[in-house]
């Protein structure tokens, strides 16, 4: 795991001063990845800084780049981050330090590259961003209790116990779909699908039931041969970073279809992730311990156990979700919070799912996708899906301007935020994950 350096100190400013903004979600202490296009332009890699985008490949041809930080600039330059990736911590941390300090204020080389700006640095309302990675392989896991807990209530109200016997064991996860992974800002159409009436035979048409779930999307970087499990212990060096992801869910069609092999259309037709990869090491002082098991829970089997992972396998991210309807949007008003949640509240650590991913010998690759599922906490206001705010259906969430939502209208659009805070450290960001739901296609 990453330890604390000097990109981590929060006295240091940049150059670009609105990274310097108190709200500012891409401080010089963050300097997350992604790829990004103005029209007309091949899509690239860059890294963010206040409101502009450091252009990789600009820099590199200024020959502000040697050694190994060169080689990661080369690999991150290009239309997918999916070769830096590959390169592992080392280069990973190179990179972000040398870009740390050609953008710190107090930096050797600030003067040269200061001077550069107009050729260094693209400001982000010119840019249009694109997937950061080739994702070949995309896994969503069921990891947060809490929010198996309450769908267990909802499914199996008569079970004194809402978790299935292998919960508290195994990370569950299952295969979902990569073709339909998007970024933020892409419009998500409503699906049809068949469904079940409470009386009758199965109907085909658009979903009635669509929700969201506020999840976080982990990279993978560096991946391991078939045939070869992963380490708990070495896990969390294969992870690159993290970003924010909507595991978009049309409930009527999984209350259907999901038996006995899972989901399955009720997932595949769209999932939103946000452009920029925070990377593990701007994560380093946001690690907590695991979340601590309930007494009488079962300690996580050899291979998925590890003293360190426990100390510090968890992330202390805070997750918000906001709802903007289409009536909110033609009045100007703006959008509504729903709920917010932290990533800290996993009963299973990143670091175990890729250690259980691996466990069989299946062999993950750079650029690979997981998503955490929806993270939820204890309490209804941290709740992570409207399945769940809504209860079925059955409570429906009353919006400030008279409008209810039991599950999600045409015109409406999810935003979802994050933050990591830590006394003694900088706030860092994700950018925004945003989707608007399309009416369905005539069936």
């Amino acid at each position: 795991m990453t330890a604390l350096d000097r990109t981590h100190d929060p006295k240091r400013k940049s150059w670009v001063e609105e990274a310097n903004a108190a709200d500012a979600e891409f401080p010089l202490q963050n300097l997350p990845f992604g790829v990004f296009a103005r029209e007309g332009e091949t899509p690239r890699g860059g890294v963010a800084i206040g409101q502009r985008i450091f252009d990789l490949g600009a820099a590199i041809a200024e020959g502000l780049f040697d050694g190994v930080a060169l080689e990661a600039a080369q690999a991150a330059s290009g239309p997918a981050l999916n070769p830096l990736m590959a390169q592992g911590a080392r280069h990973w941390t190179a990179l972000r330090q040398r870009a740390f300090d050609l953008l710190d204020a107090d930096g050797k080389d600030r003067d040269r590259a200061a001077l550069l700006a107009e050729k260094l640095l693209v400001p982000m309302r010119q840019a249009r961003m694109h997937l950061p990675a080739r994702i070949g392989n995309y896994t969503d896991f069921f990891a947060s209790s809490y929010h198996a807990s309450n769908t267990g209530r909802m499914l199996r109200p008569d079970n004194p116990d809402p978790l299935l016997p292998n919960y508290r064991w195994i990370p569950i996860a299952y295969h979902g779909r990569a073709s339909s992974v998007r970024p933020s800002g892409e419009k998500v159409r409503r699906p049809n699908g068949q469904r079940l009436p409470v009386s009758g035979s199965p109907v085909f048409g658009p979903s009635q039931s669509l929700d969201y779930e506020l999840e976080v999307g982990v990279f993978i970087g560096l991946g391991n041969a078939l045939g070869r499990p992963v380490p708990i212990g070495q896990a969390a060096e294969r992870v690159f970073g993290l970003c924010l992801l909507n595991d978009w869910s049309a409930r009527d069609v999984q209350g259907w279809e999901y038996q006995p092999l899972g989901p399955f259309l009720a997932k595949s037709f769209a999932t939103t992730i946000s452009p920029w990869v925070v990377t593990a090491d701007a994560l380093a002082p946001f690690r907590c311990p695991a979340l601590e098991r309930p007494e009488g829970d079962p300690n996580p089997l050899p291979y998925l156990f590890n003293e360190r992972d426990q100390a510090e396998g968890g992330f202390s991210i805070e997750l918000e979700v906001l709802i903007e309807t289409g009536k909110m949007r033609a009045s100007g008003a703006r959008p509504h919070g729903l709920s917010r949640g932290n990533l800290r509240d996993l009963y299973w650590t990143i670091a175990q799912m890729v250690a259980h991913h691996t466990s069989n010998g299946c062999n993950l690759e750079p650029g690979d996708l997981f998503g955490t599922g929806t993270v939820s906490g204890p309490e209804p206001g941290s709740y992570g899906s409207l399945l769940e705010l809504a209860w079925r259906g059955t409570k429906p969430v009353a919006l400030p301007n008279g409008e209810t939502r039991r599950f999600l209208e045409d015109g409406d659009e999810m935003i979802f935020r994050a933050r990591a805070k830590r006394d003694g450290f900088a706030t860092i960001g994700f950018g925004e994950c945003r989707g608007r739901i399309e009416p369905a296609l005539q069936a």
